[in-house]
Order: C-alpha cells, then sequence, then structure tokens
C-alpha cells in the first residue's frame, strides 16, 4: 500500500477563506503544527454521505438493529456531528471572524480570559476530551475582542486532536493574528480514552502550556499567568 502523505487541501478544491484564516493555517504549517490532512476533495454533502454509510456498517457490524425507531438515524446523526459540529474545525472557511484593533488606548499589562470551556475530540480514540483553557496576552500594537479568544479555541478544539498540538496551535493562532510573541495559553483537560477505557482512572486531568515572547522569557510574567 502506498504511504498516505500529509498535505493540505489544494487551495482550487477549498472553500473561500479569509485572509485572516490564511495567515493562521500558513504559519501552522510552517511551524509543524498544522493537523495532518490529506486532500480528498470531497465536498461537505459527500462527506456526510460517506460517513453515514460508514456507520450504517459499523452499527450492523455490532448487531444492532438500524429498523429500531431509536437508532433508524444514527447513522445520518453521526454524519451531521462529525461534520458541522465537532469536526467543524477542519474547515478553515468556518474559522471566526477576528475583530483586532489597534491599541490606541496604550494598553501594556496582561489581558487574560480564564476558564473557557473546551471540548475537544482524542484522535487515537475518537472520545471525548473534556477541559478548559486559560489565554492571555499582553498587548502590542492589537487589541483582539475577547469573545473572539474564545472562538479560536474553540475552532481547533473542533478537530481531532492532542492536547500538546491544540495548545501550540492557538498560541500559534493568536501570536499570528496579534503580531506578538506575548501570548500564553495553558489547558487543563480531562481524556475519556483514559477515563472510560484502557486504565479507566476518573480522577487524573492533564496539563498542558505553550509560552511566547514575555510569558517564557520573563519569571514574573510567567508567575503572573501561571498563578
Amino acid at each position: 500500500m502506498d504511504a498516505v502523505v500529509a498535505t493540505y487541501p489544494s487551495q482550487h478544491r477549498s472553500p473561500a477563506i479569509s485572509e485572516d484564516a490564511r495567515r493562521v493555517r500558513d504559519a501552522l504549517v510552517e511551524r509543524g503544527l498544522e493537523t495532518p490532512l490529506i486532500d480528498n476533495g470531497l465536498s461537505r454533502d459527500e462527506k456526510f454521505e460517506r460517513i453515514s454509510a460508514a456507520f450504517t456498517d459499523i452499527t450492523r457490524t455490532l448487531g444492532l438493529n438500524l429498523a429500531d425507531d431509536s437508532l433508524c438515524d444514527t447513522p445520518d446523526r453521526i454524519a451531521k456531528m462529525y461534520v458541522d459540529e465537532i469536526f467543524a474545525g477542519l474547515d478553515y472557511s468556518k474559522f471566526p471572524k477576528v475583530a483586532v484593533i489597534d491599541n490606541k488606548m496604550q494598553v501594556e499589562e496582561m489581558v487574560l480570559i480564564d476558564d473557557i470551556d473546551l471540548v475537544s475530540t482524542c484522535e487515537h480514540h475518537f472520545v471525548t476530551i473534556d477541559g478548559s483553557a486559560r489565554v492571555a496576552y499582553i498587548p502590542g500594537s492589537r487589541i483582539i475582542g475577547l469573545s473572539k479568544i474564545n472562538r479560536i479555541v474553540r475552532f481547533f478544539a473542533q478537530r481531532p486532536q492532542v492536547q500538546e498540538r491544540l495548545t501550540q496551535q492557538v498560541l500559534v493562532a493568536l501570536q499570528t493574528l496579534l503580531e506578538t510573541e506575548d501570548v500564553a495559553i495553558t489547558i487543563n483537560a480531562t481524556h475519556y480514552c483514559v477515563k472510560s477505557r484502557g486504565v479507566m482512572d476518573s480522577n487524573s486531568t492533564t496539563r498542558t502550556t505553550a509560552l511566547g515572547g514575555a510569558f517564557k522569557n520573563d519569571a514574573s510574567t510567567r508567575a503572573e499567568f501561571l498563578r
């Protein structure tokens, strides 16, 4: 079998994406942090049909009766959930519209958003990652609308993920959009691949941190963020 080469979908087949989304995507590709993708050339509806058909096979293989009124629509529900909801972050045409303004107020201190809800999906077992994120930045010439940070976290969470990559993707996205290295993020999450299978540990959580600029180089700034 030929090896599958991770590439980006070719531009002429991709839905139109914003300039901000393109800049973020290119920055992630340059740093080797983009989610591994291949160009399958499928439209949204084609993906829906294929996933629904695949889950029809899976449910029948498990011995479930799709004639039952509780199960008959399950393959379509899963296909819609995958394409339009929990994996919507694979589509850069759905990247949040970002409101960035000039820092006319001359803000120089840390801006921090805590307890950002985060739900993602483990790419190894396709089960839930459930947690929260803390994001901070020190404004340079630009300030971002606060809700946009939550939306960017959500966008990258809506992919099959490993937590380490997710953390780095949010960092690089905000550094790119804010044109500053002074960004930090930490994520604390429960992995249901640990909680509901395998070792079945219900108590452990995983914390990952990505620091840039002053958050990485200045001990007091780092301590203030982590505290």
